[in-house]
């Protein structure tokens, strides 16, 4: 059964965030609570969004193997888009018989890994838009026949304006084609395309000038990505690979015929950047509790931690959220800080009680914590590493 709230309201997160905190109270914290019930029907949201296109997972919003593995159980997944070379090697000894780098790479050391490792080869596609890349892959490696695919920009340009974040600089149906061509040449067996639309897929709809962007966005990205799909096929033969897409806009992406798959991997956990889409809104699924360890105020508590600070432009939108218990806000003229972080409220916990926090850009918290706590059916069934618990650090 697909599970899709639309309307994730200040008490619905509180709600969650309260049976995290009952299942958890036995816990000290600060704690990272993975709720797997939201987890799951995010995920098979997130396949019903896609409309029968499979669905790849996005590490970087993920960062935790069991999550991973979790999700490439789930009828509809396929593959992963790992961040970095290094993991994307470990996946593959792991057991992930399909990993698409989303990222050009120039570690040279674990290019050599990826090219002495015959299972890696097999399974892993490294990303690339530019020769240079090739060219330091190729000698890294020590051997040809590596797999690549071409990132194209799938930025919105309006005259002088560039609606969308800057990645590749390969944006035209003959540019596409003429790294394909040269990528066959240096000896590269070239599998796939991929487009990523940061402009739908991670802005939220915040007025009708972003969804009358979104809209113009999607209507001539389909038609570029057609020609570039043609192109690059006419220059070096059938992809395996035509990816597009984030958590954002599956449905926009899946609608496209000649798109293969899709990515995504923030819908998993469900973190405040996607509360302000209109299709669609995950279950908040993963959140972190702080202890309050000071009342300087009677309505004013600190937290032990709490700096997760979000990546992207700086500002308000990108701290973390207290949720629980509600009415927190944070004050302006602190924030969150890296060892403490002061909330305010008309009424405020005791030293020794919890604030629970959801994330702004999901797997990014998992930097700052070992594990996470499963909780299932209001209980805490097991904890897991994260990448961080496992030492798995890539930059």
């Amino acid at each position: 059964m697909t599970v899709s709230l639309r309307h994730t309201t200040t008490t619905s997160v509180a709600v969650a965030a309260a049976r995290l905190d009952a299942a958890t109270a036995h816990l000290d914290a600060p704690l990272l609570a993975l709720d797997l019930d939201a987890v799951r029907a995010n995920a098979a949201d997130l396949v019903a969004r896609a409309g029968g296109t499979p669905v790849r997972v996005a590490s970087k919003s993920v960062r935790c193997r069991a999550v991973l593995d979790d999700a490439l159980s789930t009828p509809g997944f396929r593959g992963v888009m790992a961040y970095a070379v290094r993991e994307a090697v470990r996946l593959a000894r792991a057991g992930v018989g399909d990993v698409l780098l989303g990222y050009p790479s120039v570690d040279r050391g674990a290019l050599a890994e990826l090219g002495a490792d015959p299972v890696a080869r097999e399974r892993v596609t490294l990303m690339v838009d530019d020769p240079a890349q090739l060219r330091i892959a190729r000698d890294a490696a020590g051997r040809t026949g590596l797999r690549v695919c071409i990132d194209v920009d799938a930025s919105l340009r309006i005259g002088p304006l560039h609606l969308g974040v800057r990645r590749s600089p390969i944006r035209t149906p003959h540019e596409a084609a003429s790294l394909a061509s040269a990528a066959r040449r240096l000896g590269f067996a070239v599998v796939g395309v991929m487009f990523y639309e940061a402009q739908v897929a991670g802005l939220p709809d915040a007025s009708l000038a972003v969804r009358l962007v979104k809209r113009a966005s999607v209507a001539e990205l389909a038609r570029r990505r057609t020609a570039v799909v043609q192109a690059v096929t006419a220059a070096v033969g059938a992809l395996e690979i035509v990816n597009s897409g984030g958590t954002g806009s599956l449905e926009s992406s899946s609608a496209d015929a000649a798109v293969t798959e899709v990515t995504a991997g923030s819908g998993l956990y469900g973190p405040t950047l996607f509360d302000g889409y209109r299709a669609f809104t995950p279950r908040p699924a993963l959140m972190f509790a702080l202890p309050v360890v000071r009342r300087p105020a009677a309505t004013i508590a600190t937290t032990f931690g709490g700096g997760y600070i979000a990546s992207g432009p700086a500002g308000a939108s990108r701290v973390p959220t207290p949720v629980f218990p509600a009415g927190l806000s944070l004050l302006g003229t602190e924030g969150a800080g890296e060892v403490q972080t002061p909330v305010r409220g008309r009424t405020v916990p005791a030293i020794g009680d919890r604030v629970w926090w959801r994330h702004t850009k999901a797997g990014e918290v998992c930097e700052r914590f070992t594990e996470m706590h499963l909780v299932e059916g209001g209980r805490v069934v097991g904890s897991t590493p994260t990448y961080r618990g496992e030492s798995w650090t890539f930059g």
